[in-house]
């Protein structure tokens, strides 16, 4: 399913510049992308598994950091899904200039 949003502006410059606020913003995304990811690896390599399998067998338990390092690994993995679905849904976006 497919939605198609009409915004009319009152200039090129305009349209451009609203172009650029949505290019701009996806690379904002692309690099809260890598820092998640950089984090994720960091909690994979000191506890050696992966995030799929933290999410899916550990507790707060496990961790050194009990209940404070279980939030903070399992909101990264959140974090990183919601960005990776927002990346690409606007990645997903076509332009058509009049």
């Amino acid at each position: 399913m497919s939605i198609e949003m009409v915004i009319e502006l009152p200039d090129q410059r305009t349209a451009n510049t609203v172009q650029r606020a949505l290019e701009s913003y996806q690379a904002r995304l692309r690099a809260s992308i890598r820092r998640t990811r950089q984090r994720l690896a960091s909690f994979e390599e000191r506890y050696e598994t992966t995030t799929a399998r933290f999410l899916a067998e550990m507790t707060a338990e496990d961790l050194e950091g009990g209940d404070l390092e279980y939030v903070e690994w399992a909101g990264e993995a959140r974090m990183l899904e919601g960005l990776e679905v927002e990346l690409r849904g606007l990645g997903d976006a076509r332009f058509q200039l009049q």
